[in-house]
């Protein structure tokens, strides 16, 4: 049976206004409690989540709104499952934010387990961060016409394995499985063979001589058992089934490669390869480590009390950050959060970047990768050049080439000079013109001046001033790593690591809110507006009491009025 209260329905009075100090109260209504309680909860998704219950038979629910609130706070607090269901039962300051009752709270680890894997199965944290997100931002007005993007790092739960280790531990996690369900075909493999995968995970290889050698021949000897256990079970129906042997297989050929009828270990088996059969979908990032990351877009604009994250696109670490922009605008655009501006890093401005953002009606302000030109030297961004033809038409020194013509099919275009105009230019040089002939000339593409030109405006104090919003976003990482726990999740797997990531950063924007006067303002006009009855209203219920405890107990309302004085 379900069970919810609308939390856009308040009692009569606040109980929790006699319960608490006014410091406290105001406490409260100043920090993330409030803003929660009265901005947040009601956003909730309990129309999917009531969908796994009946609701008419069996027993109540726990109320729905709560629940889906604790699951969110688990993750914004940084709390394990069993200090959620504490702070659920003792906390007064949650019980504000979920509109709990004050007395009466309980709450087991097992239920609350049921309503995490709720959310986990119908993907509900994308959804509920970005109903937040939309209603801080109207709420507190802010201005999203220029927004940074960057991405952080994020470990999941998992060990960290080397190449040898991992393809040990892949070994083992699937002798495993052979020895609990095929214990005779398992006896059946050579003795020294077992006895190598027979160590607990954190010990195999422990013992091992260190030396580049005794590694080398440790893992080509782990590379060919793999590839004999692929060969020994590879036609039985009864193992090449399981997980744990199609992670081997995937292992081994993302690690392995056989020349020659020889397994030879790959020397760069590059980042999008599984780091821990435990955890399948985390990819490595070659400065970072394995794991994931999530590609973020800030508010920036100085306009703003305070700056929200508007957009989060978790991926794995193998992802390169430039194949994020298009993704994470679309995201902003669905949501009604797309800016104008967009400053980002290096990795992100590509010229196919950087046009695609431009069709969108967004500018995207980054350095442009690559090596600059030599100080002074002209380039064809200091050329004048018709767009729609890309023929050039002025040099710098102000002549008109001999002739510029651009081939469609190549995507070039050839520009020839007069040999005996550029003898008497002083930028001959530095000019990029070479001699052909009687003439010089020079070719060159749309991309390359666009990028020349992009080149020349990053030189610029404008350029610096624009751009130097963008370093704000490192705090903005920093922040998420250090207070939600961002840094390193308790979970693992994409799914999981997904909806953590998710609510972590609608927790963020939570926080954030909570520190703007206007929302400050905004959540005790709420509850002044929600808890603040008429005088006459309470006088007359205090008098229905009272005669009513005055008939129950034989004597008049005077006596009783006069014994409570």
């Amino acid at each position: 049976m379900i069970h919810s209260i609308d939390p856009r329905q308040p009692g009569l009075f606040d109980p929790y206004r006699t319960l608490l100090s006014k410091a406290a109260y105001k406490r409260i209504r100043n920090g993330w409690q409030g803003v929660f309680r009265h901005a947040i909860l009601e956003l909730m998704p309990v129309d999917a989540i009531s969908g796994h219950f009946n609701p008419v038979l069996g027993r109540p629910t726990k109320e729905l709104y709560s629940m889906a609130g604790l699951v969110f706070l688990m993750e914004f607090r940084n709390w394990t499952e069993e200090e959620a269901v504490e702070a659920y039962m003792f906390d007064n300051g949650v019980g504000y934010a979920l509109n709990l009752p004050v007395y009466e709270r309980s709450l087991s680890t097992r239920t609350l387990e049921r309503y995490v894997r709720h959310f986990h199965e119908d993907e509900l944290a994308a959804g509920v961060l970005q109903e937040v997100t939309q209603r801080l931002v109207e709420l507190l007005e802010l201005d999203l016409r220029v927004q940074r993007k960057d991405s952080t790092h994020v470990f999941s739960q998992m060990a960290q394995f080397g190449r040898t280790r991992l393809m040990g531990v892949t070994i083992k996690r699937f002798l495993t499985q052979v020895k609990r369900h095929d214990e005779a075909r398992y006896q059946a493999l050579p003795e020294d063979f077992r006895k190598r995968y027979e160590p607990s995970e954190h010990r195999i290889f422990a013992d091992c001589a260190k030396g580049d050698e005794v590694r080398r021949q440790l893992r080509q000897t782990v590379a060919e058992d793999m590839q004999r256990l692929l060969e020994w079970f590879g036609d039985d129906a009864c193992h090449n089934q399981r997980s744990t042997f199609r992670a081997l297989a995937k292992v081994f050929e993302q690690q392995c490669e056989v020349v020659e009828s020889k397994v030879e270990v790959k020397k760069h088996p590059g980042g999008d390869v599984i780091q821990n059969p435990s955890d399948e979908e985390a990819g490595r990032d070659g400065h970072k480590g394995p794991g994931y990351q999530v590609q973020l877009s800030e508010t920036c604009s100085p306009a703003n009390e305070v700056q929200l994250i508007t957009g989060a696109l978790p991926q794995s670490a193998a992802e390169h950050d430039g194949n994020s922009v298009k993704p994470m605008m679309e995201q902003l655009d669905s949501n009604g959060l797309l800016p104008s501006v967009l400053l980002a890093d290096t990795h992100y401005g590509s010229d196919e970047n950087v046009q695609y953002c431009a069709q969108q009606g967004i500018e995207l302000v980054s350095p442009v990768s690559g090596t600059p030109p030599e100080e002074g030297a002209l380039t064809i961004g200091d050329f004048t050049v018709d767009l729609p033809s890309e023929e050039v038409r002025i040099c710098p020194a102000g002549h008109a080439p001999l002739q510029s013509r651009h081939d469609t099919e190549t995507g070039k275009t050839r520009t020839e000079m007069d040999a005996t105009l550029c003898a008497s230019c002083p930028s001959r040089e530095r000019c990029p013109m070479k001699a052909h002939g009687s003439h010089r000339s020079m070719e060159h593409t749309a991309k390359q001046r666009r990028l020349d030109t992009r080149r020349r405006y990053q030189a610029t104090p404008e350029f610096k001033k624009r751009y130097a919003l963008r370093n704000g976003i490192e705090s903005t990482n920093s922040g998420l790593k250090r207070r939600p726990g961002l840094g390193r999740l308790r979970v693992r797997r994409r799914r999981s690591v997904f909806h953590s990531i998710l609510l972590k950063v609608g927790g963020w924007n939570i926080q954030r809110a909570a520190a703007s006067k206007k929302m400050r303002a905004w959540v005790a006009q709420k509850m002044e507006n929600q808890w603040d009855p008429p005088m006459d209203l309470i006088l007359h219920i205090c008098t229905l009491v009272l005669h009513e405890v005055s008939y129950h107990l034989g004597v008049s309302p005077r006596h009783i009025s006069a014994q409570a004085a």
